[in-house]
C-alpha cells in the first residue's frame, strides 16, 4: 500500500478488523433507555444484526466497511468470508429485529449511528432500517436548535454530511430539501472558527474541520468560498496528535482524530496537511488493541476511498 492508496493488501488488512467484530458480542456497551426487564437482554437478542464491534454504531459502520471493501475488491480473498458474514448478519429475519428495535427508540444513537446506518444502506441496501431512520431524523431536527459542536458522537455537521450523501444518492429528495436547510440555519452565520482551541479532551472529529465539511456540500462554489474565508481562514495550527494510551478506547479516539482530519482537510483542499494526518492515523491502525480495532478501520477506508 502506498501511504495514501487503497489495495488489495491494505482493503485485505482493513476487512480482517471488520470481520474480526462484527460476530463478536463482547465486551459490549449497550446504550440505551430500559423500559421493563425485557430491556434486560444480551445484545444479539436486543440488536440481531448490530451485536457485535463493541457498540451498535461501529456494528453498523463495521458492515459498511464490509460491503464498501466488496463493491471495490470484489474479488479479493477476504470477499467469500465478507460476503457470507454480511448475508447472515443483515438476513430478512435479523433486520426486522433491528426495525423492531429502533422503532421504539426514536433518539437512539441519533445522529451518528443513524448516519452510519444510512451511509451502510448506499452500500447494502436496507430500506426498512433506512425509513426508520429518516423518519426519527426528519422529526429530530426541526426541533434541535443549535447544534452540537463537540468532537464525538453526538456532534451535527459530521452527522449531516453522511445524511446528506445518502440522501443525494438515494433521491430523497424531501430530507435533502430538511438537511440544507438545518444546516444553512445552524452554520450559515458562523465566522471564525476556534481552531486554536482543538483538539478537546477525546475529540476524534474536528467541530471546525466537520462544519467545514458539511458546509462545502451544502453552498455552491463561490458563495462556499466566502463562507469559508471567514468561518476558517487558517488551519495552518492543526497538526496530527498523538494517542497516549491505545488500550484506553476514550484515549484511542486521538488516532481516529488524525484521520478524520486527513479526509476533512483534503476535502477543503490542504493536501500536504491532510497527507501529514493521515500518514499519522494510517500507522496507528493495527488492531494490536481491540480499543480501537473495532473502528479505527473504518475511519482508514472511508479515508482511502474518498
Amino acid at each position: 500500500m502506498s501511504e495514501l492508496h487503497l489495495d488489495d493488501r491494505s482493503a485485505a488488512r482493513f476487512a480482517r478488523l471488520a470481520l474480526d467484530c462484527v460476530t463478536r458480542e463482547y465486551p459490549n456497551k449497550i446504550a440505551h433507555v430500559m423500559t421493563s426487564d425485557a430491556d434486560a437482554r444480551p445484545p444479539r437478542l436486543l440488536t440481531p444484526a448490530f451485536y457485535g464491534c463493541f457498540d451498535w454504531h461501529s456494528a453498523v459502520h463495521g458492515h459498511w466497511l464490509l460491503a464498501r471493501l466488496l463493491r471495490l475488491f470484489p474479488n479479493a480473498e477476504f470477499a467469500a468470508e465478507a460476503r457470507g458474514v454480511l448475508n447472515a448478519n443483515l438476513a430478512a429475519e435479523r433486520i426486522a429485529g433491528e426495525a423492531d428495535y429502533l422503532r421504539s427508540r426514536p433518539g437512539f444513537e441519533r445522529p451518528y449511528g443513524l448516519a452510519w446506518l444510512l451511509a451502510l444502506d448506499s452500500e447494502w441496501p436496507l430500506p426498512a432500517l433506512a425509513g426508520i431512520a429518516v423518519e426519527h431524523l426528519s422529526s429530530w431536527l426541526p426541533k434541535l436548535g443549535h447544534p452540537d459542536r463537540s468532537g464525538q458522537h453526538v456532534n451535527t455537521a459530521f452527522a449531516m454530511g453522511l445524511m446528506l450523501d445518502w440522501a443525494r444518492a438515494s433521491g430523497a429528495h424531501a430530507f435533502e430539501a430538511l438537511l440544507l436547510d438545518r444546516a444553512r440555519a445552524f452554520y450559515l452565520a458562523d465566522e471564525d472558527a476556534p481552531v486554536r482551541w482543538e483538539p478537546s479532551g477525546e475529540d476524534f472529529l474536528s467541530p471546525s474541520l466537520a462544519e467545514a465539511d458539511l458546509m462545502r456540500r451544502v453552498l455552491e462554489p463561490g458563495e462556499f468560498t466566502r463562507w469559508l474565508n471567514a468561518f476558517l481562514p487558517d488551519v495552518s495550527s492543526l497538526r496530527p496528535v498523538r494517542s497516549s494510551d491505545r488500550g484506553d478506547g476514550k484515549i484511542a479516539h486521538a488516532d481516529g482524530l488524525n484521520l478524520s482530519r486527513a479526509w476533512m482537510l483534503k476535502s477543503l483542499g490542504h493536501a500536504a496537511l491532510a497527507g501529514e494526518h493521515a500518514i499519522a492515523g494510517l500507522a496507528a491502525v493495527t488492531g494490536e488493541h481491540y480499543e480501537g480495532g473495532h473502528w479505527l478501520g473504518t475511519f482508514a477506508v472511508y479515508l482511502l476511498q474518498r
